[in-house]
């Protein structure tokens, strides 16, 4: 009886595909992340970074990404829905642009993948990308919402719709590559059932080229193989490949290979051939680096058991030989080749090793001697060193040894390697300056090109140098001549590795670009990392991110300016604009003015002292928090809002208790406790719902209380006049309520500055014809009435009571007689 597969995600059933089709050893890893709540995009800054790492020998990695929505703490069925993009790139975060904004000059934007997410679920929606055959290393996603209006809602006020979103990671990779080694053949046999067999080899520094061979192939029907290589990855269907049934011998060379990486050599047998096909395979490496293989190996080969990727001839080893050695490489270059002073004297510190050449492995078939064509050491020069000086987070500079004036010989290019550091380095921006010492040229046209280039340097004579630019291989170019003396390059979140930076001098003649004769042009050279560009200038704020434990630098902008360093100003405000605002917002608090001549006037003394703070710190602190360059600040800009809310939040109290006409003594301890409970409460949450609305209810329910009392015991309305609520009450609530709504449903970022004075220009009015008028005094305050009864007064001479004269002598001025 057949039994039913449990449903998997997508992402597990295209793993059981591909492991249906790719036969062999394979180990599945499972990375996960927590959710977190996505934001509207505003610049780098408000998105969501996530940092996977992908091992090495990886054929496929399924991210499995899962958005659902919450409100109140339940699921969020009545939230809209609201596409999600994601970004992946692999080394670096992605160097979006979802606004089309411009970048700043002299910015190589590095490319990204992006997928968006829609909703298939009320409240979940998941989706699945797949990548076959990733580079090994760190991977990151990129997440955000689009933008929305810039609505400004009070905390608290009601649910928020959150939109979360939790990326997981599933690879698969192969165990037991075969690995091979330069200069040795190794013999393989594909059974009928096997499709393809997997190698790698190990590329050290100092290679110009790269020649894969397959040897003495036999099959029923000839050669039928196809043998493809990449870099740091297995090969895919567009990898660079060759068809063995077409070409004879079966070469596959490649030029400028990536220094200090694995490349995976896919031997695959065509579709449908039957028997066993035999072949052998070899390696030989070029150029500045000697031909060898690790010592004390014995080699089995064997392709059993592996389908389409896998087919892995083992290596059955006497000693180590998963680790390939490095040898010396064959010439050690002398100070001037190094483009250095004679007296820093020999460069033998470039060794990559100290190990003699090897032995041949038991075992193994006798080395396959190939010629090649190209000389060794054409496309290699020595590699000038930089010394790393770390001053701060993403502020690092790169020195160069007796430097940073470059000379540039007009025979051999001037090479430069600069190491950023695997994942603490990728946050920043990589910045590179040349500026060219006209007069040393001598008056010659003379063209000075730079080429950086990732993990290889790119320093052939022909147009490659003036392009940057290969088959396989692409730099970014720098140029400086007598015209255009200064170039830059900024490359935001650059991959981490080595990058070499080629600097090699041309003459501009009628046919092109040709190598001068006896110029040495002197080039200043200046290369460092930063955290944001140009520090965001003016209208920016350079903001330190961090995700876990990995951090990320990105520009915050303000004042309509956009951009990656917040120099696109199609959307900027003018400064007429800047000024504007800030007069409404500072101007319109001289609305407090009437109320306190009111407060004044009535004897609110008390009253008039919070107004005359509220207006104070409210004037200087909308000077203090303008986007734009019209800013005034007198105090810092913590201290500065703190008063504002406590000013802001105190009128409202005091205004409230003073029209509940209480005690004296009553009224000011009410005015002393609320004054140190919102200080703590500012303290706490300074943008919640309840630092507003609960001292007001408080104070509203103390006035209510107090106001019963009088009605109940006068029996009569209080108070009692029907033109105080006429023409004083009623327009003050109006006015209050409108202030309120305005601030907590029309306030946005776009009209802040007009619709925020608004609501100060309603809030002092509404102080003013809410506030009570002067209290009439009490008739127990007066001199008492003199009663009438029986009886004498005798009235003695004020003289004589202050003991002023002699009682002996003093007249009695009267007796009066009731």
């Amino acid at each position: 009886m057949a039994q039913s597969q449990p449903l998997l995600p997508p992402g597990c059933r295209f793993l059981d595909m591909f492991r249906a089709w790719v036969d062999g050893l394979f180990v599945t890893d499972y990375f996960t992340r927590t959710p977190r709540k996505l934001s509207p995009f505003r610049s780098f800054a408000s998105i969501e970074l996530f940092h996977f790492h992908i091992p090495e020998d990886t054929v496929i990695a399924v991210w499995n990404l899962i958005t659902f929505k919450e409100q109140g703490g339940t699921f969020g069925d009545q939230c809209p829905d609201r596409s999600i993009t994601v970004y992946f790139r692999s080394g670096a975060p992605s160097v979006i642009n979802p606004l089309h904004t411009h970048f700043p000059k002299d910015t190589a934007v590095p490319g990204s993948f992006a997928l968006t997410l829609t909703w298939t679920l009320p409240n979940r929606t998941t989706g699945v990308f797949n990548v076959t055959s990733p580079l090994p290393g760190d991977w990151f996603l990129a997440a955000h919402l689009p933008k929305d209006e810039g609505k400004i809602s009070v905390k608290g006020l009601y649910e928020e719709c959150q939109y979360l979103f939790q990326p997981q990671l599933i690879v698969q990779r192969l165990v037991n590559i075969a690995v091979l080694y330069p200069g040795y053949v190794t013999e393989q046999s594909m059974a009928p059932h096997n499709r393809s067999c997997l190698y790698k080899v190990f590329v050290p520094s100092y290679t110009s080229r790269v020649l894969v061979e397959v040897l003495r192939c036999r099959g029923v029907e000839g050669c039928p193989l196809w043998l493809r290589v990449r870099a740091k990855a297995p090969p895919l269907h567009n990898s660079t490949a060759l068809d063995c049934r077409e070409h004879t011998p079966c070469q596959l060379a490649l030029d400028l290979p990536f220094w200090q990486h694995w490349y995976y050599v896919l031997v695959e047998k065509h579709p449908g051939v039957p028997g066993t096909v035999s072949f052998q395979v070899t390696v030989q490496l070029t150029g500045c680096l000697q031909d060898l293989a690790p010592a004390g190996c014995r080699v089995t080969p064997s392709c059993a058991g592996m389908g389409t990727l896998g087919g892995v001839g083992a290596w059955v080893a006497d000693g180590d030989c998963s680790r390939p050695s490095l040898a010396r490489p064959p010439f050690l270059p002398s100070s001037a080749s190094m483009n250095m002073p004679h007296s820093f004297g020999s460069a033998g510190g470039l060794a990559l090793g100290d190990s003699p050449p090897p032995t041949s492995p038991n075992g193994t078939k006798h080395p396959v001697p190939i010629p090649i064509a190209s000389p060794a050491g054409e496309r290699c020069w020595p590699v000038r060193p930089t010394l790393r000086n770390e001053l701060d987070t993403f502020s690092v500079h790169f020195y160069i040894f007796f430097g940073p004036n470059v000379s540039v010989p007009p025979d051999r290019p001037a090479v430069f390697v600069i190491n950023l550091l695997p994942v603490l380095d990728s946050g920043g921006v990589l910045n590179l300056e040349l500026r060219l010492n006209v007069s040393s040229l001598c008056g010659e046209n003379v063209t000075v090109f730079g080429c950086l280039n990732h993990e290889v340097p790119l320093t052939s004579g022909d147009n490659a140098s003036v392009t940057c630019e290969t088959e396989s291989l692409a730099g970014f170019l720098l140029s400086v001549n007598t015209t255009a003396s200064l170039s830059r390059l900024r490359i935001p979140y650059p991959q981490t590795g080595s990058w070499y930076l080629s600097l090699r001098s041309l003459c501009a003649t009628e046919h092109g670009f040709e190598p001068c004769t006896n110029v040495t042009a002197e080039v200043y050279l200046r290369a460092y990392l930063s955290p944001c560009i140009n520090d965001c200038g003016i209208y920016g704020q350079c903001k330190l991110l961090r995700t876990n434990n990995y951090l990320y630098a990105a520009c915050e902008c303000k004042a309509g300016w956009n951009g990656w360093g917040c120099t696109d100003n199609a959307e900027a405000f003018s400064y007429g604009f800047q000024l504007l605002s800030t007069l409404l917002l500072c101007l319109s608090n001289v609305m407090f003015v009437p109320p306190v001549a009111i407060a004044v006037r009535s004897h609110y003394l008390l009253e008039a002292a919070v107004y005359i703070f509220t207006m104070f710190f409210s004037t200087f602190y909308h000077a203090c928090d303008q986007p734009g360059i019209v800013v005034f600040c007198i105090m810092e800009y913590d201290v500065l809002q703190f008063c504002d809310f406590l000013g802001s939040l105190m009128s409202v109290w005091v205004t409230v208790i003073a029209m509940a006409r209480l005690q004296p003594v009553v009224k000011q301890v009410l005015y002393l406790l609320g004054a140190m409970l919102l200080s703590m409460a500012l303290q706490m949450d300074r943008h919640g719902l309840w630092n507003l609305l609960g001292p007001s209810l408080f104070a509203l329910g103390i006035m209510a209380i107090a106001w019963t009392a009088r009605t109940i015991r006068r029996r009569h309305c209080y108070p009692p006049t029907w033109k105080r609520w006429a023409f004083y009450l009623c327009p003050g609530a109006l006015i209050a309520a409108a202030a309120v709504l305005l601030y907590a449903f029309v306030e946005t970022e776009e009209n802040y500055f007009y619709i925020h004075s608004i609501w100060h220009l309603l809030i002092a009015g509404s102080v003013g014809f809410l506030l009570p008028p002067r209290a009439k005094p009490s008739g127990r305050l007066g001199p008492l009435p003199r009663r009438k009864g029986c009886g004498y007064q005798l009235c003695v001479n004020e003289q004589e009571e202050l003991g002023l004269v002699d009682p002996a002598v003093a007249s009695i001025n009267s007796i009066c007689t009731s």
